[in-house]
């Protein structure tokens, strides 16, 4: 295991050559990357495998919007090199905030799948989540001025 002390935020760059040596020879050692899954796996295969080996679920259930989109998605040879990527809340293993820690004996529960074309993602959505909403046609930051002689904002309200 490698370990450097690094005193950076005392003694500035000077304090960090120990830790850049350590990171620079942990570059050079050999490195065995293993993915979770193929690519070639289709989409609902990789969500359960996630489901179990990353969440600890005991498998997935789909509602049936997301289901027939994941078979949409799957026969469409279009989305064969497109990732997959979860949406759910950053608060719990599960979809559910409330469940802390390593919760037992539950199922992920997929709702819809969201396409993201410029990034190659495929993304499933599991519980009830909120989406940020897109920024308007018409923003309100158009509306803010400062008048530069007094200082004077305009447009906030």
């Amino acid at each position: 295991m490698r370990c450097a002390l690094s005193d950076h935020w005392q003694s500035g760059g000077e304090g960090a050559i120990e830790l850049a040596e350590v990171v620079a020879e942990a570059c050079e050692a050999p490195a065995e990357l293993k993915y979770l899954y193929d690519l070639s796996m289709p989409l609902r295969q990789r969500v359960e495998v996630i489901a179990k080996e990353v969440y600890g679920a005991d498998g997935v259930d789909w509602a049936p919007l997301a289901a027939e989109k994941a078979e949409r998605f799957e026969s469409d040879p279009h989305y064969d090199d497109y990732c997959t990527m979860m949406v759910k809340t950053h608060l719990s293993l599960s979809h559910e905030p409330t469940h802390k820690g390593v919760p037992k004996g539950w199922r992920l529960p997929i709702r819809d799948i969201l396409v993201y074309g410029g990034a190659k993602f495929l993304c499933p959505m599991a519980g009830t989540i909120s989406m940020m909403p897109g920024t308007g046609s018409n923003p309100a930051y158009r509306r803010i001025d400062v008048d530069t002689e007094t200082g004077k904002v305009s447009g906030l309200f």
